[in-house]
């Protein structure tokens, strides 16, 4: 079976453009080297070569998964020549049903003795002698993809959509504050749509609270690894912090001040794992921590820059992008998080900066700091799975069946490819 990948946004970084089809060539072995995928780069696209008798609804869904490619379709070859493509192709369509079709070619290859509008004209004539059924090119039942390569004609008869962006890698790494709500896989998953790698870093407050937040931290970035194939998950153990906070702060402040000790310690942990940006899944105005005066007091916290993809967004837009990932059943799961530990009933939306400031001068913000990274257990996930699902020496957590990925004590991330 071979599987044609095309790219959109790719083509048109010019001189970088082998790094990040290169990166993508380097996604698709991975996303398939379980079902035995050979991938090679054509002319403007990628090929993967599936052995007979894969399942194709598992590669559909691996390969729709693949940040960076624009479509995919399974595809045939012919040599560079009309008389081969009219016909194989009136062969092949003769085992299909369909009540109209029509031909939609695109020549790659100038030398190609006739252009994209003869040889859908042609390929279509021959196609109605063939069988009979009549050309719509408004609604057609059935759409013949032509595309003339130098060497080869290769021919589809679908087009599956890919999820855009770029190859994962090629823009960078950046660490990711997961909760375990709705809001935060989101911000996740959008980044890696940019071809961010993606490191978690999830603060829950046991034995405070139950572990169930770890759970669903550890099942969150299961499925996101899917996506990305290698992951790192944080678990840090925040309820002490937050004791301290309570015992110092007034309840008010206390929210902007647990954030800001939260985005001190991710920033520890991202400048360890090499990462260049922080990522948070707050949308202005959804929560008091997210007023414009409150998101301006926690990013006075960092000492790097702090990425919110989801700022713009509403609720019901980010639930539905849940949906679509895969991640909003996990999401929406019971559980008790630190959010819900000794949080007021009133936060404040407007803390000012002079009192935050002389607030957390009666807490020792490095120890704290320092404490919550140093205590941060490391846990890793590979996409597709190594093995069956189980703790890793690492510490581990295994994905539930069909989550997408497994923790597993390999290697975390693959080394860039320049």
């Amino acid at each position: 079976m071979n599987v044609v990948l095309r790219y959109h946004e790719i083509a048109l970084k010019g001189r970088n453009r082998p790094f990040f089809v290169e990166r993508l060539a380097h996604n698709a072995r991975r996303a398939t080297s379980d079902l035995g995928g050979r991938v090679q780069v054509l002319p403007g696209r990628l090929r993967v070569t599936l052995p007979d008798g894969v399942d194709w609804e598992e590669a559909e869904r691996r390969l729709s998964s693949l940040f960076g490619v624009a479509n995919f379709s399974r595809t045939r070859e012919t040599r560079p020549e009309m008389a081969a493509l009219e016909r194989e192709a009136a062969e092949a369509v003769s085992l299909l049903a369909f009540s109209s079709f029509r031909v939609t070619a695109r020549r790659s290859a100038k030398s190609f003795p006739l252009t994209s509008p003869e040889i859908e004209r042609r390929l279509g004539a021959v196609l109605h002698e063939a069988t009979g059924v009549r050309v719509d090119l408004e609604h057609p039942d059935l759409t013949v993809y032509v595309e003339v390569l130098g060497d080869r004609i290769l021919y589809s008869f679908e087009r599956r959509p890919g999820p855009g962006g770029f190859p994962v890698g090629t823009s960078g790494r950046v660490v990711a504050l997961l909760s375990g709500g709705i809001d935060s896989p989101v911000a996740a998953w959008r980044m890696m749509k940019r071809g961010c790698r993606v490191v978690f870093v999830h603060f829950h407050s046991v034995p405070y609270l139950p572990d169930v937040s770890q759970r669903k931290a550890r099942d969150l970035v299961a499925q996101l690894t899917a996506w990305q194939y290698a992951s790192r998950l944080y678990l840090v153990p925040f309820g002490e912090i937050q004791r301290e906070v309570v015992l110092a702060v007034p309840p008010p402040a206390r929210v902007v001040v647990y954030r800001r000790l939260m985005i001190r310690i991710a920033e520890a942990l991202a400048r360890g794992a090499g990462a260049g940006a922080l990522v948070t899944g707050e949308s202005l105005g959804q929560v008091a921590s997210q007023t414009l005066e409150n998101l301006a007091r926690i990013d006075e916290a960092a000492g790097m820059p702090v990425l919110r993809p989801l700022i713009g967004m509403d609720k019901i837009e980010i639930t539905a992008q849940a949906k679509a990932i895969g991640t909003l059943e996990t999401s929406t799961e019971p559980d008790a998080d630190c959010c819900t530990l000794f949080v007021p009933r009133h936060p404040d939306t407007r803390v000012d900066r002079e009192a935050v400031e002389r607030l957390e001068a009666r807490l020792d913000i490095a120890t704290l700091v320092r404490s919550g990274a140093d205590l941060a257990r490391e846990e890793r996930f590979g996409f597709p799975p190594d093995g069956p699902p189980g703790a890793s020496p690492r510490g581990g957590g295994g994905a539930r069946p069909g989550s997408g990925g497994a923790a597993n004590p390999g290697p975390a991330e693959a080394p860039p490819s320049s």
